[in-house]
């Protein structure tokens, strides 16, 4: 039997940011309430209130307040890159970690699987230059629709 690890990247944080950004996109034609989100995606409202003051601040959403106010995207899916939401929400460190947390990590002071790692980290940051949250969010209706259509099981 092959145990399969999936190394967990990114934050709960990072998480919903982006599960709110790609609500934000597929709602693009009108401001959403945070509390909806939170309810949608089951956040805890006020940590998702949070994290969308920080996506204001770095001018991703625009928010307004009042009875007709929500939040909605400053600018186009398409202009507005992932690796964008991941870096406004959790900085990158200012030096390279070992992979196993063994303190840092570098090609000078090289971890056991620095080199793979490397290779790994290199292709998987490519990717998320170059993806957009229009096509995320695409992908993700895409998966909604082919959850509605298919029965599922355990």
């Amino acid at each position: 039997m092959v145990n399969h690890y999936i190394i967990d990247m990114f934050s709960q944080s990072v998480k919903h940011a982006i599960q709110a950004m790609i609500y934000l996109t597929l709602h693009h034609d009108k401001k959403v309430m945070v509390n909806k989100i939170a309810e949608d995606y089951d956040i805890p409202r006020f940590y998702l209130a949070k994290i969308v003051q920080t996506l204001v601040k770095h001018g991703l959403i625009t928010s307004t307040r009042g009875r007709n106010g929500g939040i909605k995207l400053n600018r186009p899916a398409k202009d507005i890159r992932i690796i964008d939401i991941i870096k406004i929400i959790d900085p990158p460190p200012e030096k390279e970690m070992c992979l196993f947390g063994l303190d840092v990590c570098s090609d000078s002071v090289p971890c056991p699987v620095h080199d793979v790692w490397k290779t790994m980290k290199a292709d998987f940051n490519e990717n998320l230059i170059n993806q957009n949250l229009e096509a995320l969010a695409k992908k993700v209706n895409l998966k909604h629709e082919l959850l509605q259509s298919t029965p599922h099981t355990k």
